[in-house]
């Protein structure tokens, strides 16, 4: 009996050390999903491919955290290399482990981070048109829910202008864009009205992925006298397949970005990619610090847009550019 009291005791204490383990793991945990308690936070970023334009505005959103916070703050950044199920792969894990903001850079990634979680706060960025990347309707600038950010939009009309400008021997020009892409379709939409408008032909011209980018480009030179390619994320990451058909043709093409312009095209109507990213930093600080509702929070635009153009396509294609354009560096 005696024996069986003192196995009972031991059996007590086991279970009892458990108990305390268990107890303080839970503790950690929780700490973990309220770092905010502390002063320290937790920043998941997911960007959906590599290339310029997203490098820099990543660069800018850390950048503009780290300025305010120093040491306060973690980044768990991931790269989705293109593949909009890696964004969703990425944006889950990201919930799961409990970050207090999640930036998402390119459209993808936003509507991935967006199925991913309705609480954490979200800021986007790369984003030309929330409304059509987030099914909005009535679009006001403002989502209404845990999502806001800044948008890459330069303005439409004012790039439809740059063919009358750089261009004015043009009279038909095609459109290429990624289907896949929504930003990259609701910018074909616009700036089609806006050539018409100027008197130009267009014709549009959409491609699944970068397997067919070649072909589609190829034909696009042989009906066009010019070509125009939107912020296109696919696009921007396969420039070099562009223009080794669009050079050797002869048809100029103008871009949406600076970065996709100095791989293939003339001349851009840009913004700076790194200074988005700085403002979405900026709003980052203000959620996180200052306990900014992210769902009243107006979706900003870049400071200041430049017309800018690739002085070697420009040579090599014998196009003089007017005044008051800048070089691409």
């Amino acid at each position: 009996m005696k024996k069986a009291f003192i196995l009972f005791l031991c059996l007590a204490m086991v279970f009892s050390l458990a108990a305390c383990g268990s107890s303080s793991s839970a503790s950690t945990a929780s700490d973990s999903a309220a770092p905010a308690e502390d002063g320290t936070y937790v920043v998941g970023i997911c960007q959906l491919v590599q290339h310029v334009a997203l490098d820099a505005a990543t660069k800018g959103f850390r950048d503009a955290i780290t300025e305010k916070l120093g040491d306060k703050v973690t980044f768990i950044e991931q790269n989705a290399a293109g593949d909009s199920a890696n964004c969703s792969t990425i944006c889950n894990q990201l919930v799961s482990e409990k970050v207090d903001l999640i930036m998402a850079n390119a459209t993808p990634a936003l509507q991935a981070a967006a199925a991913s979680t309705n609480t954490i706060p979200i800021l986007g960025t790369s984003i030309t048109d929330y409304g059509s990347a987030l099914d909005i309707d009535n679009w006001t600038g403002v989502t209404g829910t845990n999502i806001s950010g800044t948008s890459d939009l330069a303005p439409l009309d004012d790039q439809a202008k740059l063919f009358g400008e750089i261009l004015p021997n043009a009279h038909s020009v095609g459109i290429i864009y990624c289907s896949a892409e929504a930003n990259s379709v609701y910018q074909a939409d616009v700036i089609e009205g806006y050539l018409k408008d100027a008197g130009l032909e267009v014709k549009r011209y959409s491609f699944a992925d970068s397997n067919d980018l070649a072909g589609v480009t190829a034909n696009a030179c042989a009906e066009n006298d010019a070509l125009y390619i939107p912020t296109d994320n696919t696009a921007a990451s396969f420039t070099e397949t562009i223009n080794n058909v669009a050079q050797p043709a002869g048809v100029p093409i103008i871009c949406g970005e600076e970065g996709l312009c100095s791989g293939c095209g003339i001349a851009t109507l840009s913004i700076d990619y790194y200074d988005l990213g700085y403002a979405t930093g900026e709003m980052a600080v203000e959620i996180l610090v200052n306990g900014a509702d992210v769902s009243t929070m107006e979706v900003r635009f870049a400071p200041q847009v430049t017309k800018k153009y690739n002085a070697d396509l420009c040579t090599a294609l014998g196009i003089e550019v007017p005044e008051g354009f800048v070089a691409i560096g």
